[in-house]
């Protein structure tokens, strides 16, 4: 692990970091904490240095993909505001949580109960939700109330075989206003209370990260994750076999640097620090 911190020694820890990039092919971004806060009257605010940062990426010829664990609006809107805070972002380039969820529910001919936010519904119209014989959780944010839980309870607990799909594990992720509780919080109550184990769709799932390399049509050793959650970013991408930077923005915290499980491959204060880097390494 090298640590990556302006001047000096850590010049030299940054260096030598670096020569490990060659033959990097693919970049993946985490979105949220990586290129903006959300929250706010906005919708977010980007975090310096990253609109370019993008922009630096898809001039250097790497292949790019955003790989985010958001489920409080469908892709197209989540994109659509991404738009609007200045990133050069498409909805092609992006892999999330409900559109493979929405694969894995027609494939199975499962009726979900929906436990997500209001936002994120559209996602799901084209799916019978009769007579459900699953449960979906999302960040539903405010419907986390005690009655939706109650009901997503019942719905799985009336189950000879109970099926629980969590579009993701994060335990908080950061808006503008502050940490905020994530979906992997709810996703243990209804586990605990029903005896069973969720199966995960989106980050830290193997099978995510594989989806993104899969769009870029490169190998794992090729590509580099950078993303601010130590577990679910770093940690996810690298038991794919991919590097993995942790930024110092979003939900970074300082004891992510001594998490006792996970190291990244280098820490780095923000999203242009770690564009730099890659960028210069690829001219070498």
């Amino acid at each position: 692990m090298h640590q990556l911190r302006a001047p000096g020694r850590a010049a030299r820890a940054m260096a030598e970091w670096a020569k490990q990039l060659a033959g990097t092919k693919g970049v993946v971004l985490d979105i949220s904490g990586v290129l903006y806060d959300g929250g706010g009257e906005g919708g977010g605010v980007p975090i310096p240095g990253s609109i370019q940062a993008v922009e630096k990426i898809k001039a250097s010829g790497l292949k790019l993909r955003f790989c985010t664990n958001e489920t409080q609006a469908t892709r197209g809107k989540f994109v659509e505001k991404l738009q609007r805070l200045g990133f050069n972002i498409s909805v092609n380039e992006v892999t999330a949580p409900a559109p493979a969820a929405c694969r894995i529910l027609r494939e199975r001919n499962l009726r979900p109960y929906l436990l997500v936010h209001d936002d994120l519904v559209p996602e799901f119209d084209q799916l019978d939700k009769a007579n459900p014989n699953c449960v979906v959780i999302g960040d539903a944010a405010d419907n986390f109330s005690y009655k939706n839980l109650n009901e997503a309870f019942r719905v799985l607990i009336g189950l000879e075989n109970p099926i629980l799909i969590s579009l993701g594990r994060g335990r908080y992720y950061k808006e503008t206003d502050g940490l905020k509780l994530d979906v992997g919080v709810y996703m243990k109550a209804l586990e605990y209370a029903c005896d069973i184990q969720a199966e995960v769709v989106g980050k830290p799932a193997k099978m995510f990260f594989q989806s993104a390399l899969a769009e870029m049509e490169v190998e794992p050793q090729q590509a580099i994750m950078i993303g601010d959650d130590i577990v679910n970013d770093v940690g996810g991408a690298q038991q794919c076999g991919m590097r993995a930077l942790q930024v110092r923005t979003g939900k970074y915290r300082p004891c992510d640097e001594q998490h006792p499980e996970v190291k990244a491959d280098g820490y780095v204060n923000n999203l242009a620090e770690a564009v730099d880097i890659i960028v210069k390494q690829l001219h070498k």
